[in-house]
């Protein structure tokens, strides 16, 4: 079955691209100065009913920083309502108790990024001052409430202390975290046009995601990729559509038939890790275990 052809399972919902950290790698190149784009709340809920009405399974809210957002407590109650399962993707340092209640109520899991167990330095990837110390606290909390929640850490550069981050996070009882490299979209580019190549290769296979302009792509790495608006056309209508079919074929002819490569466990909930994947290695391409790695699109040191 291709790409185009298959069940839509999940969808990235990219409710805001605000966010209070300004992490130097950050693939949407959201931050303080975001917006939260011009799809409306009653927009956002029709994309809920009409996953719902497709048949898809789970929902992931990110970013930005989807607790910056005011209405998402509305939004998880409406995906709780249509029995979609909901995961929120977190930078953890901005979780009101109204949030904490809905977390609990409606079900949700919680994903966030660590990238060090030393506060300086996971404050240097963020670029906001105290954002380890609240991150960890809220991670400390979520895990106290019996709320689940994942881990992912992303080598940024030579040096950082990602195998210490997985030990504090498993220390604290996160039982999945993943890792992976920085990848060449949004800040992490520099500046460079994005490209397929860098894309994991499963991308639009049962999956998808919603920007905050109403732009459906591949996935929330593949921002670049469009297969339509819902602002314009129902979902229903862009999942299988003439433009999602280029799309797709567009990113099989450079990864091949099939998802060749590992999807970055800390972005898809619904694709853990192939095998125990270990950050300081800087990928997570079972293509590449075999052999000497290819260079990674960005170099660790900068």
């Amino acid at each position: 079955m291709s790409a185009a052809q298959s069940l839509l399972k999940f969808a990235w919902l990219e409710i805001t691209g605000l966010c209070n950290e300004n992490c130097t790698h950050c693939y949407a190149d959201s931050g303080p100065k975001g917006t939260h784009g011009t799809m409306t709340v009653q927009e956002w809920v029709n994309v809920l009913d009409q996953l719902a009405d497709m048949g898809t399974l789970d929902v992931q809210f990110i970013g930005g920083e989807p607790t910056l957002y005011p209405n998402l407590p509305q939004l998880i109650e409406h995906a709780h309502g249509r029995r979609l399962g909901i995961e929120v993707f977190s930078n953890m340092t901005h979780i009101g108790e109204n949030l904490w209640d809905a977390f609990q109520r409606c079900g949700v899991k919680l994903a966030t990024s660590y990238y060090s167990d030393a506060p300086e330095e996971h404050d240097q990837v963020t670029q906001l001052r105290g954002s380890h110390r609240k991150t960890r606290a809220n991670i400390q909390k979520a895990l106290d409430l019996g709320i689940p929640l994942r881990g992912g850490v992303v080598a940024t550069r030579q040096g950082q202390r990602v195998q210490e981050a997985v030990q504090d996070l498993t220390g604290l009882g996160v039982q999945q975290v993943g890792g992976d490299r920085i990848r060449a979209f949004g800040r992490a580019g520099q500046g460079a046009a994005p490209t397929i190549n860098d894309l994991c290769g499963h991308c639009a296979h049962e999956k998808c995601a919603i920007l905050p302009d109403g732009t459906v792509s591949p996935c929330v790495l593949g921002r670049f990729l469009s297969m339509g608006n819902v602002l314009n056309t129902p979902l229903a209508d862009i999942w299988g559509g003439p433009q999602m079919t280029a799309v797709a074929a567009a990113i099989e002819g450079v990864h091949g038939p099939g998802a060749a490569r590992c999807t970055p466990p800390q972005f898809l909930p619904m694709c853990g890790p192939c095998g125990p994947c270990v950050p300081s290695v800087g990928h997570c391409d079972p293509q590449e275990a075999g052999g000497a790695p290819d260079a990674p699109t960005i170099d660790a040191s900068v």
